[in-house]
């Protein structure tokens, strides 16, 4: 196709926009408002993917050795767990360690009741404090440790600890969460392409008596279709620009307000920088292409004359 070709075909998708000004700005009005539910929707499972992340990260084994363990077998202990392939890091937490950690989880106003334990009366174990890559995987990680300890002829591990019960409702939770999440997003895109392809189709509804007369005076069908084909792909892009920064802006400006109370909350949401791009090449990328697919299946059938 030569370039001046292209060039007119560019001009007339752009003079179709503004000529049929109010269809162009309906068809705007659908792209825009069904891509900001799902910008909106989109944000919100992406945050609710992270919240169910941050959780889920959280989830540690505990494993309590017994007394009076040699130092020769914590270290060979820590080097056996920490060789696992579901373990990521293994921390040693003396019983001096572990009796300060509880001094600061019980607070200033419970210190005393901690008072004399110091020393040799220290009542607590040394113990263990594995993370794992995958905090789905905590279960196995837990077996493989407790076999670990039955193939010791001393059994040096008193007992494992990881919140058995309560971590597998966790996981089931935040797994819903993900997928009904997911089950929104992808149900509004579906229903903003039907809905937008819709309105893109009573654009060229109106204006197939157009199409019509071309097609009689001996214009060809890609001379026809490429204005409308370029037309769509601008209502698309322009819609979804618009669309993109008021949603990002938005999200920034409640990012910003909510920040200090979520914080106390010890809630992070995702940030602008990490949800941006994929955001905006969701919205924009899908904009463009039911512009384009609208176009493109709406004229076809007016050009069979």
């Amino acid at each position: 196709m030569k370039l001046s070709t292209i060039l007119r075909h560019f001009r007339e998708g752009t003079k179709n926009i503004i000529r049929n000004g109010w269809m162009s700005f309906a068809s705007m009005s659908s792209i825009f408002i069904s891509l900001f539910v799902l910008g909106v929707f989109m944000l919100l499972a992406m945050n609710v993917n992270h919240m169910a992340d941050q959780i889920e990260s959280q989830v540690q084994i505990r494993v309590f050795l017994n007394l009076n363990v040699k130092q020769e077998k914590i270290t060979d202990l820590q080097n056996k767990i920490g060789n696992l392939t579901e373990v990521s890091k293994v921390t040693f937490v003396s019983k001096e360690e572990g009796l300060e950690l509880l001094r600061k989880n019980l607070g200033e106003e419970n210190k005393d009741l901690l008072a004399g334990y110091e020393n040799d009366k220290n009542p607590l174990p040394d113990s263990f404090t594995v993370e794992v890559y995958n905090p789905q995987s905590v279960g196995l990680a837990v077996e493989e440790i407790n076999k670990i300890n039955q193939a010791d002829e001393q059994q040096p591990i008193e007992r494992v600890k990881y919140g058995q019960g309560t971590v597998e409702t966790l996981f089931k939770v935040t797994n819903a969460l993900r997928y009904i999440g997911l089950v929104i997003v992808i149900g509004l895109g579906v229903t903003a392409m039907f809905l937008i392809s819709n309105t893109i189709k009573m654009t060229i509804l109106a204006r197939r008596r157009e199409i019509g007369i071309m097609k009689l005076v001996g214009a060809t069908n890609a001379f026809i279709r490429w204005p409308f084909f370029i037309e769509g792909a601008l209502i698309g892009i322009i819609s979804s620009i618009v669309t993109t920064v008021l949603v990002l802006l938005g999200y920034a400006k409640l990012v910003e307000f909510t920040q200090m109370e979520l914080s106390l909350m010890m809630i992070k949401l995702v940030t602008l920088q990490e949800s941006g791009w994929q955001t905006a090449g969701l919205i924009i990328g899908l904009g463009t292409v039911i512009g384009v697919w609208g176009s493109t299946i709406s004229i076809r059938k007016y050009l069979k004359v």
